[in-house]
């Protein structure tokens, strides 16, 4: 385990930094205020509820139960919703200007595997649209909106998928 406070770049082979900390110091405060001050700053808490039962909550206080079990998604289950359901928002938001849809379906699937050092992975993420809209004018116009609103949303606005694409540093803290 690293003594190194800092977060590192990722790496081509490294994914993720641990770094253990005997206490916070100054500058580790002076750092997360600075990284909680930012305007782009996102998080959630996850709370252990019971066994293999979690809480998620976000700054809002939204909750959203997961873990292992019946009724339960898993954590890998909610990552392939996150994915879906980020491109969902961003096609209905726009679609739904036009007219409601009479059906609106996104199936996120993948591969689970390991990569080249034998870690656990997704590999081959992939998302279904089926969306359908009243057979008129609004209906017919928002129809056709869908592929590039799909594309658009891969390419560009998705924060989730394009964030599972390219690399991404991930540090654990130990505090």
């Amino acid at each position: 385990m690293s003594e190194n406070t800092q977060p590192q770049p990722a790496q081509p082979d490294a994914a993720a930094d641990v770094v253990a900390s005997t206490g916070p110091s100054s500058s580790d405060d002076a750092a997360r205020a600075a990284r909680t001050e930012d305007p782009g700053y996102r998080s959630v808490t996850i709370e252990r509820i019971g066994q293999k039962l979690y809480r998620a909550v976000n700054a809002a206080g939204a909750t959203l139960d997961f873990g292992q079990g019946e009724g339960l998604l898993s954590p890998v289950e909610l990552l392939l919703a996150a994915t879906a359901g980020c491109s969902a928002v961003d096609v209905d938001v726009v679609t739904s200007r036009r007219t409601e849809p009479e059906s609106f379906a996104v199936e996120a699937s993948a591969i689970k595997g390991t990569d080249e050092t034998g870690g656990a992975r997704l590999n081959d993420v992939e998302l279904s649209f089926r969306v359908r809209f009243p057979d008129d004018g609004p209906g017919r116009q928002a129809e056709r909106m869908v592929p590039r609103l799909v594309a658009l949303s891969h390419d560009k606005d998705c924060t989730v998928s394009r964030t599972v694409e390219h690399p991404t540093s991930v540090t654990s803290r130990v505090e």
